[in-house]
């Protein structure tokens, strides 16, 4: 008796004790049994090379419901790359991580002295599988699963949180703050929020008589290099619910303008980068400081990929040598270096032994950088994206935000 004749006699057997089911139940059962492993080898199958097609959504009806089917989740390719796009036009991904949005900078004028260094963002269109214009937000966190986004209108601080829905386009609902809020991140788990709230703008530029960002022009913009940030709200998505923790600073020049709260690996507390070491400060979900979590005390606030998905690896610093760019792979829990891989910048995991990093061709312009898949463990890197162009801060040079699909 092989497997699908035995799961068609139990269901029989306990068919006899149960009120009658609908006819061709236990063959409907064998056929979804059938599909998730045919899906589950073409995932396999897939894993060996790039793929440049992006499923479309489509509508599916449900329980009497229209739900739509996301581009990211059509496409179930290991690797969707696009090696001759940059900036992206097309959904970039690899196993269940994906770029969800970028986002470009411009100074924005506000008055004769006065600027604003204002993002916008192209964010994954799910309808389609591209990258589409929204500039309604001046700063986009995006949930695991990419339905929803956590979103901030342009005039900053702002005193409500959007929940976009990311098939619709449209905010859902609107979540009210009593104080300014500027930044907004998701937990690892999208339960929750963390949303850092300032007392003035910290993208707001004034005009200064010397030459602030080196391309040998005067009466440039500069920030503000005093602090304004005030503490942080933890917000329950679910409920809406949001309570705020003040959280104030020992030492001027401590933090940048514009140094947002983001949680620890497990949620249990936020940390904060600083422009000295340690270099990041952890606080309880209360405000209260915190020495940092064993396995995050040697992480850097501007390596974004952290942790491994297991809690195993770390990504590390620049680790030079005889290749133009490198990075190290650390054991959190000592610091030691335990392996080199390719990369100028290791921006977030894929999965225990794969990452997505920045890199740079040797012997290009050191800011000539694409998004890489790099593996441990090998020297070879698989692009998934062109190169951007121009210097590092230059306009137009877009950056990255990674969601799980």
């Amino acid at each position: 008796m092989n497997v699908d004749e035995l799961v068609r006699d139990c269901l029989r057997e306990q068919a006899a004790e149960q009120p009658p089911l609908e006819p061709g139940f236990a063959d409907r059962v064998l056929n979804m049994r059938r599909r998730r492993r045919t899906r589950r080898l073409a995932t396999v199958a897939a894993a060996t090379a790039a793929v440049v097609a992006v499923a479309v959504a489509v509508p599916l009806l449900e329980s009497g419901k229209d739900e739509v089917r996301l581009a990211s989740e059509m496409n179930k390719s290991d690797i969707i790359a696009h090696p001759d796009q940059s900036p992206p036009r097309d959904l970039i991904a690899a196993g269940d991580v994906a770029l969800a949005a970028y986002y470009t900078f411009s100074t924005v004028k506000t008055s004769k002295d006065t600027a604003v260094r204002q993002r916008t963002y192209q964010i994954l269109d799910q309808k389609t599988g591209k990258y589409a214009e929204d500039d309604r937000w001046s700063m986009v966190s995006v949930a695991p699963g990419m339905r929803t986004a956590a979103v901030l209108e342009r005039d900053l601080p702002t005193r409500r949180i959007g929940l976009l829905d990311l098939a619709t386009g449209e905010v859902d609902r609107w979540i009210p703050v009593e104080r300014g809020v500027a930044g907004v991140e998701f937990s690892s788990d999208g339960d929750k929020l963390v949303a850092t709230t300032y007392s003035k703008n910290p993208d707001l530029l004034t005009r200064v008589d010397y030459d602030s960002d080196g391309d040998g022009e005067k009466n440039d913009y500069d920030v503000d290099h005093t602090s304004h940030r005030t503490g942080f709200y933890v917000v329950d998505v679910d409920s809406g619910k949001a309570d705020w923790s003040e959280v104030t600073e020992d030492r001027e020049g401590l933090l940048n303008a514009h140094q947002d709260f983001a949680f620890s690996g497990d949620a249990t507390s936020v940390y904060s980068g600083l422009t000295t070491e340690p270099h990041q400060q952890y606080y309880d979900l209360k405000g209260d400081k915190l020495p940092a979590p064993p396995d995050e005390v040697y992480l850097h606030w501007m390596v974004g990929a952290r942790l491994s998905p297991d809690g195993k690896l770390a990504a590390g610093g620049f680790a030079g040598g005889a290749r133009t760019t490198a990075s190290w792979i650390i054991d959190p829990r000592t610091g030691k270096p335990l392996h080199k891989v390719p990369g100028q910048q290791l921006l977030t995991w894929v999965d225990n032994k794969r990452l997505i990093a920045w890199d740079i061709t040797p012997g290009d312009n050191e800011f000539h950088n694409a998004l890489v898949l790099v593996t441990i463990g090998s020297d070879k890197t698989l692009p998934l994206s062109g190169a951007r162009k121009g210097n590092d801060g230059a306009a137009g040079r877009w950056n990255p935000v990674f969601a799980t699909r």
